[in-house]
């Protein structure tokens, strides 16, 4: 005796709804994946070719009302811009934050900038740099 198969014989039906659902999640895939590295790709170049000031922290000696910090800028010859940096307690109060022009046709400029506080900071966080 043989059993009868349900299954519908090969190429007589066109293609199940299945496989079109499978194709339809793959096209889809693509074009999200495609999206996503277009913007992950913007996002690089207007940082790497936008951004015309950087700069780090590479010292910072905190004293009683304010803490002295030793940056060092890295900027093109022409951009002038300023430096966000801030301070804070031991407790995570902020306790400072100002900003510092950086200007003049220097690329790398190595400056000691003393930031008030109004109590002891106990850090020095750059914010960050924007350019005019």
């Amino acid at each position: 005796m043989s059993t009868a198969s349900t299954r519908l014989p090969e190429g007589r039906y066109g293609r199940s709804s299945d496989e079109r659902a499978d194709r339809k999640l793959k096209v889809i895939g693509a074009i999200l994946a495609a999206a996503l590295l277009a913007l992950v790709g913007y996002f690089a170049y207007h940082y790497v070719a936008e951004n015309k000031i950087s700069a780090e922290v590479i010292t910072f000696d905190a004293q009683k009302d304010s803490v002295k910090v030793h940056l060092e800028v890295r900027k093109d010859a022409d951009a002038s811009g300023y430096c966000t940096i801030r301070s804070q307690s031991k407790d995570g109060a902020e306790v400072g934050r100002a900003d510092f022009r950086f200007g003049g046709h220097a690329t790398r400029i190595d400056r000691v900038v003393t930031l008030r506080t109004t109590s002891e900071g106990t850090t020095a966080e750059l914010l960050g740099c924007h350019a005019d």
